[in-house]
């Protein structure tokens, strides 16, 4: 079984104006919203291509509520742990000619619940795979994710983590089974640029020598890299798309990667899939859809071929 885990998942509330004009009321041309988390993310995206699995995190109040229950009918496993004050965030999208967001802060995690979460994770088993993202609140101890792989350690549970700077680099003793830094999140844990294929190759191996078995670097517009545990390199071109949304697309790169191995046990579709993933979610609206994955999937093939 695969679990996902968002600490503090939102509300996505996308405002879409023709122009906004600070101080002054503004009128939206439409409005929409989206549950997110960048776990979520990865538990939709699972879903949609078929693989069972388990979104685990916090929910508060009757945002929570909405959440949880609009993820169950969209066909999404949910084992959320209800906090008793506060709400779970409403992040505001405000879509003009440039993109601004507002993300608050959300309900606190206390001590106890906490341990809920620390309980329930006891239950994972061999083979099952802990996908763990994005940035801690600041009502949890900034070493969470340690805490959590510290307790799992021993037990064969498989780690993929999709994280940034100090927290990604003091888990990576864990030896998790894939990390997805971004090309700018590969920078600052290598403190230099990366102008070519080769420094790519040994900031990811330096990744790699700290524990991670397999590095994934998502490079936006230029594609994606993968190195492998066998030291085995693939590069992988972006589909020649214009993109209209980058939120959840490195989400949906690990959803896909995930889902390519698990079908295949092969890291060179694994990493056509999670960039077919990646590419078809920065071209919709909301999540790429399974079709849209099928056809960037197609398509990255096409590409390669020619």
């Amino acid at each position: 079984m695969i679990y996902t885990l968002t600490f503090s998942p939102a509300i996505d509330y996308v405002v879409y104006l023709d122009h906004m004009e600070p101080g002054a009321t503004n009128r939206s041309l439409r409005e929409n919203y989206y549950y997110g988390g960048k776990g979520i993310n990865v538990s939709t995206i699972l879903t949609r291509l078929g693989i069972e699995n388990t979104a685990l995190g916090f929910v508060a109040g009757f945002t929570g509520r909405e959440l949880e229950q609009g993820l169950k009918k969209k066909g999404i496993h949910t084992d959320f742990i209800h906090l008793e004050d506060g709400i779970t965030r409403i992040n505001i999208k405000l879509k003009t000619d440039r993109e601004t967001e507002i993300n608050t802060q959300g309900a606190a995690i206390t001590p106890d619940k906490l341990e809920e979460l620390l309980v329930k994770l006891d239950d994972l088993k061999q083979e099952d795979i802990l996908v763990i993202s994005g940035s801690v609140p600041n009502t949890l101890p900034d070493n969470i994710y340690e805490v959590i792989l510290g307790r799992l350690e021993g037990r064969n549970v498989r780690y993929v983590v999709d994280a940034a700077g100090q927290l990604l680099k003091k888990v990576l003793k864990f030896r998790p089974f894939f990390v997805k830094p971004n090309l700018a999140e590969l920078e600052e844990l290598a403190g230099q640029k990366i102008k070519t294929d080769d420094d790519l190759r040994e900031d990811a191996g330096r990744l790699q020598a700290l524990g991670a078995q397999n590095v994934l670097v998502s490079l936006g517009k230029d594609g994606a890299y993968l190195l492998c545990e066998d030291g085995r390199e693939y590069r992988m071109k972006a589909i020649p798309q214009k993109a209209k949304n980058t939120v959840g697309a490195g989400d949906s790169m690990v959803a896909g990667f995930l889902a390519g191995y698990l079908e295949k046990k092969d890291y060179q579709y694994a990493l056509e899939m999670g960039t077919a993933a990646g590419s078809a979610t920065a071209c919709s609206d909301d999540l790429a859809t399974r079709d849209k994955v099928m056809e960037f999937y197609q398509e990255l093939n096409h590409v390669k071929g020619e």
